[in-house]
């Protein structure tokens, strides 16, 4: 078992990473030893280097290192006041070779277990540096009071390579990192026209992405609306699948929303290329409660990947949310949803190759355990890798928890 080089600190198999199609996932990473202990308690800084060893290990069991990392993402225990520069400088030193991966840091006032303080979720590639037949990247400078702790290198702001695209999450902030006037409508539109600016230089748009994940404020349907409305105007029906929950900070303060894409594009006799995919739709799979692009469940390169699913009842766009503030029978209704999206395409849970879940927590581990204990009752077999991220609210008072996640196709 995996297990044997690092864990979590629970009971019962785990896998700490999958392969689904071309691409290895491993989900929350952090500095773990072989007994699940956490070493360097609530040093953020400090968990830095073993967190990113035990991402190399995970990913050296499905045959890839960190030079394959092709989208990094760090949950880090912050209330959006941590200097964000210094901690992505810190985690860009593990990474010798130039494009750094396209990394998404975003702070989180919970983690999973005590004394976390991060935790990391990767999606590689093997050899995409070397072998890519189709490598873009879209760079971008570091604000000029950090540039000497990066040595002068530029963070990635696109990636393109083995048709995958990662564009990793933005606030609205200016070139030296302070954020732009306005509300949060305002900030969606600058973020997703910069979005937008940045695809395009990687030969792709917004009909290519698979994957839209997203932060805003509040606990009302009112708080989002307005927003989703923005994002949604960027793309055309059918659109991706789309995740987007409540934050509890944003680094700079001032930040209103954070917006992150995903996707895939070909290139072919010379021209950039749409993949076509295959989306399912089971009636019992709730809508939103506005006009939105989005799908519940793509099918693409042997790849599954699920928007994020809610408990709520199929006629959900009239704001029916089922077994309201129960955490634990949600999470079995959520995940009997996304049994149901991959039942579609002829698959089961036990394919899911990375699961990526954010439920209301007070922050204590018996909480967690309580949750892991009832995705394991939803997933046949070892858990595959999780990524558990505990949040104080989620959309409303009566709802608890979102799941999404990439299956073997």
């Amino acid at each position: 078992m995996d297990n044997a080089i690092w864990k979590w600190p629970i009971s019962g198999p785990q896998h700490l990473a999958g392969t689904a199609g071309r691409f290895s996932f491993v989900g929350g990473a952090g500095d773990f030893d072989a007994k699940g202990k956490i070493r360097h308690l609530d040093d953020l800084l400090a968990q830095i280097p073993g967190t990113i060893a035990n991402i190399a290990a995970a990913l050296a069991v499905e045959g890839c290192g960190l030079a394959d990392i092709l989208r990094l993402k760090v949950f880090y225990k912050s209330d959006g006041s941590r200097d964000e520069w210094e901690v992505l400088a810190a985690l860009a030193k593990h990474f010798e070779r130039d494009p750094l991966p396209a990394i998404t840091l975003h702070p989180v006032p919970l983690q999973p277990f005590a004394g976390q303080a991060l935790q990391a979720q990767a999606i590689a590639t093997r050899g995409w540096r070397d072998h890519a037949p189709d490598l873009r990247v879209v760079t971008g400078e570091v604000p000029t009071n950090y540039r000497q702790r990066f040595g002068g290198r530029k963070i990635t702001l696109g990636l393109r390579a083995h048709e995958f695209l990662a564009v990793p999450a933005r606030t609205a902030i200016d070139d030296e990192g302070n954020p732009m006037p306005g509300d949060g409508v305002a900030h969606s539109r600058i973020i997703m026209s910069r979005h937008e600016e940045t695809l395009k230089a990687l030969g792709a748009s917004f009909q290519d992405a698979i994957k839209m994940e997203g932060y805003y404020f509040g606990i009302t349907t009112e708080a989002w609306a307005d927003m989703a409305r923005t994002r949604g105007s960027f793309f055309r029906e059918p659109g991706p699948v789309a995740t987007v929950v409540p934050c509890h900070g944003l680094y700079p303060k001032g930040a209103q929303t954070k917006i992150e894409v995903m996707g895939m594009r070909e290139s072919w006799n010379g021209f950039d290329k749409y993949i076509p995919r295959e989306d399912r739709w089971p009636r019992r799979v709730w809508d939103w409660q506005i006009p939105l692009p989005y799908r519940q469940a793509i099918r693409l390169r042997d790849m599954i990947w699920l928007g994020g699913q809610v408990p709520s009842a199929p006629d959900s766009n009239k704001g029916v949310t089922v077994l309201p503030g129960q955490l634990l029978p949600q999470t079995q209704f959520t995940m009997s949803l996304i049994e149901d999206l991959l039942r579609a395409f002829d698959r089961m849970t036990s394919d899911l190759k990375l699961v990526i879940a954010y439920f209301t927590s007070s922050g204590s581990e018996a909480e967690t355990r309580a949750f892991i204990d009832m995705l394991r009752a939803c997933i046949p077999g070892p858990l595959p890798p999780l990524t558990l991220v505990p949040q104080p609210h989620m959309h409303t008072k009566d709802m608890t928890v979102e799941i999404w996640g990439v299956a073997r196709g």
